[in-house]
């Protein structure tokens, strides 16, 4: 096992395998995007493959691939599959857009990859447009619904944002009372690609519980996992649940038990890093699979305690506020 510093077991990874994305969400990229790599700079599929390898056999056991949007990148398909060929993994995951998604799940699903986080921040074809400045309400929405026609474990991610999506905190919980969806919602944070935004948090995971209770006054605390981010509740009688993920708060850092590899192969121990060396540039430079390792594991024994501990740290590279595309959603 791969414990750091403070006696926490990693055991989930979060691989971004692009930071490109079709939308334009405005609290991920400015509305003319970013300057996305090349692809030459990108972690190659062979690379990210060899990466799991090495974590799986030292009891990293779930993978969850994010992007940017996962399928813009070319042979992605081909990937899954080899990904999905590692039987030491128990658990491999997609976070997604949905624009791209709905073809792909019939051999998804053969594969054996059944976990799905739907990035849907309303429910309401105007809001979502303004949004992301794209109009593909209608494709992701499809998407949705294949997917809950198929069965698969969905939970959808809706990022809560002042002024925004407020109205749709409630009719999204609402989902759930005749499917088993898990309606997350998540605390605004600054990774907007601009370096120039804060959010006004006036809407943390409090004030967001405070406002669901006031429609649903039955609801009930569920247990969380050890290493859940979100704080999870169910209605009363409701087939789905929701929770509520406090990313910008980090109440939950105490029992983290992932890392994350940006789509250009940078390890981070914490979102709110800045990064701890490039897996990428080890490998290219011909390090063994041991080695490999032991510079994982010992950015892992130095690692903060918390994403506040994190953010202060990160000497040189200024506040955070860069894209979460770049990192990996």
């Amino acid at each position: 096992m791969l414990v750091d510093n403070h006696g926490r077991h990693i055991d989930y990874v979060r691989i971004a395998v692009t930071d490109k994305c079709n939308l334009r969400c405005f609290y991920c990229m400015p509305e003319e995007g970013i300057d996305f790599v090349k692809r030459k700079e990108l972690l190659t599929y062979e690379e990210t493959l060899r990466l799991v390898d090495v974590l799986s056999a030292n009891g990293v056991n779930k993978v969850r691939i994010t992007g940017g949007e996962p399928f813009l990148r070319k042979g992605i398909m081909s990937f899954f599959t080899e990904l999905a060929s590692n039987d030491r993994l128990s658990k491999i995951a997609i976070t997604t857009n949905g624009t791209l998604t709905e073809g792909h799940l019939d051999e998804l699903i053969k594969l054996g990859i059944t976990s799905f986080n739907l990035s849907i921040d309303s429910i309401d074809p105007k809001r979502f447009n303004d949004i992301t400045r794209r109009d593909l309400f209608n494709t992701v929405w499809s998407c949705y619904e294949a997917m809950l026609k198929k069965g698969v474990d969905l939970k959808l991610n809706a990022v809560v944002m002042k002024g925004q999506n407020i109205d749709d905190l409630i009719p999204m919980v609402a989902l759930g009372r005749d499917t088993p969806v898990s309606v997350r919602f998540i605390e605004e944070m600054p990774f907007n690609g601009g370096g120039d935004y804060t959010p006004e948090l006036e809407w943390n995971y409090m004030k967001i519980l405070e406002h669901i209770s006031s429609a649903y006054p039955n609801i009930n605390k569920l247990k969380d996992a050890k290493s859940s981010t979100s704080l999870n509740y169910q209605v009363e009688g409701y087939k789905g649940t929701f929770g509520i993920i406090p990313a910008y708060t980090r109440s939950f850092c105490g029992s983290c038990n992932r890392i994350r590899i940006t789509p250009t192969g940078v390890l981070k121990t914490c979102l709110y890093d800045s990064g701890v060396f490039n897996v990428k540039d080890i490998i290219r430079a011909g390090a063994t699979d041991q080695q490999l390792l032991e510079a994982i594991q010992n950015a892992i024994s130095h690692r903060a305690l918390d994403g506040f501990e994190a953010e202060r740290n990160r000497t040189g590279f200024g506040p955070v506020g860069e894209s979460m595309a770049t990192i990996g959603g």
